[in-house]
């Protein structure tokens, strides 16, 4: 596969997040189903967190196996996955408290600066994506980086919904404008990950891009729990963090099935 046909599978697989971004313009629904709405995100966001987190341990892990043979890459990718995580909560952290003067008892972001801060921990997830595609095409595994395509893509359209979500919640409608600012964010890393994937691979790279992506969603689900007490009572909260983690579980199961 040529370096042009890999790019734009790519392309595809991170632009269906723009499928889910529609949500941000719907108006005149309930605070109940604003609530639920934002519980079902908050609930597709823990999986991807934990999703996350599994895959950018397991190279960790594996190298803390291969200490018993001499290898000592353990410690540099543990230190690696310690400063991602650091730095992708931290960064968010000390940006809203310069930028937006965030206090103990302020209130949560924004709508539209949460939907961007999601977008960002997406588009850090996704770049790893990419770089499993474009690994995948660059050592001729044509069908299975076709699989891994249809996965992600299906995936992405859950994480557009993520995006969108807290945008149901503002009185004024987002301009497509921004949902399409949002959506080259969360997705066009995947595009970018799959050209960069296809011609060099780091095992550090993708652990770093991983764990930065779990530190900012770890920012990200507390703001949301934050806006899902004000407009949930815990029963409905519940039931729609349930919904929204079965979702992209379910969406995961799909992928790790066509990927056998």
């Amino acid at each position: 596969m040529s370096h042009l046909s890999a790019a734009a599978l790519g392309a595809i697989a991170g632009g269906t997040i723009f499928i889910g971004l529609p949500v941000g313009r719907i108006r005149g629904i309930s605070k109940a189903a604003q609530g639920l709405l934002n519980a079902i995100a908050t609930g597709v966001l823990i999986f991807l967190f934990w999703d996350i987190l599994s895959h950018a341990s397991a190279p960790v892990e594996t190298a803390l196996a291969a200490m018993h043979r001499g290898d000592h890459g353990f410690v540099i990718q543990v230190a690696i996955f310690a400063f991602g995580i650091g730095a992708g909560l931290l960064s968010l952290v000390y940006v809203n408290a310069r930028l937006f003067g965030r206090t103990k008892n302020a209130p949560p972001a924004a709508p539209r600066t949460l939907a961007m801060m999601i977008a960002t921990g997406l588009g850090f997830h996704n770049l790893s994506e990419g770089l499993a595609i474009g690994q995948s095409a660059a050592t001729g595994a044509i069908a299975f980086a076709i699989v891994l395509v249809i996965g992600f893509a299906l995936h992405n359209v859950t994480e557009g919904f993520g995006i969108a979500a807290p945008l149901a919640m503002e009185t004024t409608m987002p301009s497509w404008g921004f949902l399409a600012l949002a959506g080259l964010v969360g997705g066009g890393p995947t595009f970018l990950g799959t050209v960069i994937g296809y011609v060099f691979t780091s095992t550090y790279i993708y652990v770093l891009f991983l764990a930065l992506a779990a530190g900012a969603l770890l920012y990200v689900i507390n703001e949301m729990f934050h806006i899902g007490r004000r407009l949930n009572s815990p029963v409905a909260m519940a039931w729609g963090l349930l919904a929204g983690f079965l979702l992209g579980y379910a969406t995961d199961l799909f992928l790790t099935y066509i990927a056998a």
